[in-house]
């Protein structure tokens, strides 16, 4: 009987350190999405300025639900400067784009 309840308190402890590890990480998980958004809601509500009523309703909903830009590729960059260009021109142009 005492082995059998050493076993289980042993297994209670096993299962409550894993529990515990896996809380930890959720809450540093949340952290750093909460600190994002605080951070998006401070600058929509600057920006927002003297906006009254549903107005600065319709502006914080279109501000805060806006995705960041992804900063484009160097080779989508040389490609918007060749087009319309003949294929061995852009090809040259393509060429000097990226080395640059």
């Amino acid at each position: 009987m005492k082995k059998l309840f050493a076993l289980i308190l042993a297994g209670l402890f096993a299962c409550g350190g894993a529990f515990a590890a896996d809380t930890k990480t959720d809450a540093k998980k949340t952290d750093a999405t909460a600190n994002s958004q605080q951070d998006k809601m401070k600058a929509c509500n600057a920006q927002a300025g003297d906006k009254k009523g549903d107005e600065r309703k319709a502006f914080m909903k279109s501000c805060l639900s806006a995705k960041p830009e992804k900063p484009k590729s160097k080779m989508a960059i040389c490609n918007e400067k060749t087009k319309g260009m003949a294929k061995a021109d852009a090809d040259k142009m393509r060429s000097e784009c990226m080395k640059g």
